[in-house]
């Protein structure tokens, strides 16, 4: 049993996500697991509504980093525009969840997906992030004069 943690632990530290979205701005689907929520979701179990943005996209993507950001343990590993992936881990085991924001220049909304790496359930901690984070960008950015 112990074993098996720690090799799962491993696996969870060194592997890197191979799911990225689309170049048509699509967000990877959910598995079938309970670990993972997403506006683009199929089920509703996982479905977490998407946040209207105002202004160019550019900024909506600056003020989506900031929020993205302000989780703890967490790094911003792809930038690109309209697009960003971030690392969060977990504060005791390290485990890493996977996070894709997509600013959509059309529909001027954010779209999000959160996922484990490993295991089945998160126990709601990635509704959780994407709810502190739907909640940051629903605040306008804060700029400096």
């Amino acid at each position: 049993m112990i074993r098996t943690v720690i090799m799962a632990s491993l696996v969870a530290l060194t592997w890197h996500p191979t799911l990225q979205v689309g170049a048509d701005q699509t967000l990877p689907p959910c598995p079938d697991s309970p670990n993972c929520v997403s506006t683009d979701a199929t089920r509703a179990s996982q479905r977490v509504p998407t946040v209207p943005f105002t202004g160019a996209p550019a900024a909506a993507l600056m003020h989506a980093k900031a929020a993205l950001l302000a989780e703890s343990r967490t790094t911003v590993t792809i930038e690109r525009e309209g697009y960003l992936h971030a690392e969060c881990r977990s504060l005791v085991f390290r485990f890493v969840d996977d996070v894709d924001l997509v600013v959509d220049p059309v529909a001027h909304v954010y779209r999000f997906r959160s996922a484990s790496r490993i295991g089945r359930s998160d126990l709601g901690v990635n509704r959780k992030r994407i709810a502190r984070i739907s909640a940051r960008l629903a605040l306008p950015p804060i700029t400096s004069k």
